[in-house]
């Protein structure tokens, strides 16, 4: 099964370039609209970093999720397609001077503060500035995912997070601070996660430490649990949403949440994953001593996925009902790793035929790179090419 693509317009766009279904975008936003108002006090943001297509952000941010940024440059996306400041989070390990002193001007919700040495520096920035930051404090579960390692975040050997050993002390520190209050915990475990036991894991450790902290009679109104949940890359028509209510019902379930406590998801490739393609065009046909190439005019700078963490994403041969031969899918980029796929079965490739790589809309466009002076893919919606 095959996607549905105009590929009348598509032969007037210069290739590579993403192409995004706003159809499938709007389901899925319809979708997590249902399933997370079942319960009245869990809150869903967008993680920027996934996609920050300008016209992305703007169905995302008409559907009234809020935004996850994880530097300045993204909460300026964030403001410019017109996300309320109240509605930002800003995450990240290292957060610049800079960056801070943006995230106070625009007086966004919260900082989410990876270290007691950055809960220093935003207190001094806040006090420059005669403001209080909203803080919560990452915490690192030591809670593994299964999933690829280069996309698990919530070990103790990873850079991410305090250690639960040093919870109390930057608790202690922050309430005796004069420009920052602490109003909750952030916890991230990793991304690409289908094994709903893996979310389960972490509501079992985020139940442990809300129960230590009530016993030190602290009382925060806001538990972020972070995003994770993947995508179906082998089947992106059959389950184009993600499974939201198996993911919130999971929440529901496991996490023993206070009456007076706010639950906030970060939610990213599930939001953007199924809706976008990367679309590429067939230079050549090439055989070599034991197998034939298909090479693109896209390349590992359109779409780094594959080479950076060997992701799989499905290529179908869109302009090409000729029966079925094997190739290597591969890019024109100067790098052995500039393969999109090894012995994939394609309708019959000829020069010119136009190829699409599914479920690219999350960590696709947004890394792409200009190495070897290459121009930086367009991206395009459905609702443009009608």
């Amino acid at each position: 099964m095959k996607g549905t693509f105009p590929i009348d317009k598509f032969r007037e766009l210069r290739t590579p370039f993403y192409y995004y279904d706003t159809k499938v975008l709007r389901d899925t936003l319809a979708c997590i609209r249902t399933e997370a108002s079942r319960y009245e006090n869990y809150s869903v943001h967008y993680a920027v970093k996934a996609n920050a297509n300008p016209k992305v952000l703007t169905i995302i941010r008409e559907s009234g999720l809020g935004a996850d940024c994880v530097s300045g440059g993204e909460i300026r996306a964030a403001i410019k397609a017109g996300f309320p400041a109240d509605k930002i989070v800003f995450a990240g390990v290292g957060k610049a001077d800079w960056e801070i002193n943006l995230g106070l001007d625009y007086d966004i919700f919260c900082f989410n503060v990876e270290s007691a040495v950055e809960l220093e520096i935003i207190n001094e920035l806040a006090a420059a500035k005669g403001k209080t930051a909203n803080v919560a404090f990452r915490i690192n579960p030591n809670v593994g995912a299964h999933t690829h390692a280069n996309i698990t975040t919530g070990l103790a050997e990873n850079k991410f997070g305090i250690s639960i050993e040093d919870m109390d002390h930057v608790i202690d520190v922050a309430q005796e601070m004069q420009n920052v209050k602490f109003i909750g915990l952030h916890f991230h475990i990793g991304s690409q996660i289908l094994d709903m036991g893996d979310f389960v894991a972490l509501c079992n450790r985020v139940n442990e430490l809300l129960d230590k902290l009530e016993a030190r009679r602290i009382r925060i109104g806001h538990v972020n649990v972070g995003g994770g949940l993947g995508i179906d890359y082998g089947h992106p028509d059959r389950q184009p949403v993600p499974d939201f209510k198996s993911y919130f019902e999971t929440y529901d379930n496991c996490l023993k949440l206070r009456p007076y406590q706010t639950l906030h998801f970060e939610l990213g490739r599930s939001v953007v994953g199924q809706c976008g393609s990367l679309i590429s065009k067939v230079l050549y046909v090439k055989q070599g001593t034991n197998k034939q190439f298909a090479i693109l005019d896209a390349g590992m700078t359109d779409l780094i996925r594959p080479a950076l963490y060997q992701a799989f994403h499905k290529i179908e041969n869109v302009t090409s009902d000729a029966p079925q031969q094997t190739y290597d899918v591969v890019g024109p980029i100067c790098e052995s790793s500039d393969v999109f796929g090894k012995a994939v079965d394609l309708n019959g490739v000829k020069r010119g035929d136009l190829i699409a790589l599914r479920s690219a809309g999350a960590y696709g466009e947004i890394m792409a790179s200009g190495y070897n002076c290459r121009e930086l893919p367009q991206g395009y919606t459905s609702d443009e090419l009608v």
